[in-house]
């Protein structure tokens, strides 16, 4: 659901813009609250994991595909202010590097993909989980309905702004119907991927799991084929929150590098929603090439590499690589933020007891 330059009038996209912005600024806030000490790196590796995942587009129906949006599983597995910056993050990355979202229109796809999709995702799932057992097993349900419903969010987001900045004349009506249909079918792939996810890192480090923070539902094994209780045990030698997140990062950045290195190889090449709705509707008039065209990265292959399969690999590793680390940087930059808050609010309650 990129927005390429074009789509959306100038005025629209500035407004776009300066909301995305004060959006991004009320999440550097958020996340310092969110962003423990072991966090900051899972947040850039969960960033990178949505840039990987996003390269594997899935077929959903008559020459149409979709790919991850992110923000379900961002907010979810680190926090939605969190979960704001990672969507963003990527963005920022696809726009600059490989000419995939307008520059013009990078505000658009913040408050489309990012911002959009995070509140209707967690909005979704926090009100599942006041109605659901509190179990594993619920987060992962709401995980998939929260997720399911934030793509169609972010269509209706999308044809909001069309409707007020649209530089095509198309009924409103018409890109409405095509736009809502086509992304709840792309949402129950963003669903899949998103509770399968979260349900497997639920199953190895549920202690790393925002939206699972205070589950108290007891531990499953699984015992022949079948999911049963495990028996009352001792408080565990190193407790959770002691844990190294080390070996989850380093499958997870594996993963992800195997994902865009080498599977997104098989990707499906039909066009995304937005592509085809505007292909088909007409909306795609007075698309304006992207300012990043001449990029080396551009249309995730690497110039000069002639062979496909390589060059699109070696972008996608690229393209990991540098989202994880621009994604790190900030994330560490926002913990130590939180750090300086806490010392600050320490001495100034020291002073004050004397």
């Amino acid at each position: 659901m990129h927005v390429p330059d074009g789509f959306i009038d100038a005025p629209v996209s500035i407004a776009a813009g300066v909301a995305a912005a004060g959006a991004v600024a009320v999440s550097l806030r958020g996340a310092r609250r969110e962003l423990e000490e072991r966090a900051a790196p899972l947040a850039g590796l969960v960033a990178a994991f949505i840039f990987a995942v996003q390269m594997l587009n899935f077929p959903v129906a008559a020459g149409t595909s979709g790919h991850l949006l992110g923000g379900a599983l961002a907010a979810i597995l680190v926090g939605p202010y969190t979960g704001v910056l990672c969507v963003s993050v990527v963005l920022l990355m696809q726009g600059v590097l490989f000419a995939d979202g307008g520059l013009t229109a990078l505000g658009v796809n913040v408050m489309n993909m990012a911002v959009v999709t995070v509140v209707v995702a967690y909005a979704v799932f926090r009100g599942l989980l006041k109605l659901l057992p509190d179990t594993r097993r619920s987060v992962t349900v709401a995980a998939f309905a929260g997720a399911l419903l934030s793509v169609p969010g972010a269509a209706v987001m999308f044809t909001l702004l069309y409707a007020v900045g649209g530089t095509t004349d198309v009924p409103l009506g018409k890109v409405f119907t095509a736009m809502v249909g086509v992304h709840v079918l792309i949402g129950v792939g963003e669903a899949v991927i998103t509770a399968a996810t979260v349900g497997a890192v639920l199953a190895v480090r549920p202690d790393l799991v925002h939206g699972a923070r205070g589950l108290a539902a007891p531990l499953k094994l699984r015992v022949g084929g079948e999911l049963v209780d495990a028996p009352a045990a001792a408080p565990a030698a190193v407790p959770a929150a002691a844990r190294s997140a080390k070996p989850v990062w380093i499958t997870g950045l594996v993963t992800a590098l195997v994902l865009a290195g080498v599977v997104s190889f098989y990707a499906s090449t039909s066009p995304d929603g937005l592509e085809k709705v505007a292909a088909d509707k007409g909306i795609d008039q007075n698309v304006k090439e992207h300012a990043s065209a001449g990029s080396p990265l551009a249309d995730y292959s690497v110039k000069d590499v002639g062979d496909a399969r390589l060059s699109g690999g070696l972008a996608g590793v690229i393209g990991v690589g540098a989202t994880v680390a621009v994604g790190t940087g900030i994330f560490w930059t926002v913990r130590r933020r939180r750090a300086e808050d806490l010392t600050a609010a320490s001495a100034s309650s020291a002073t004050s007891a004397v």
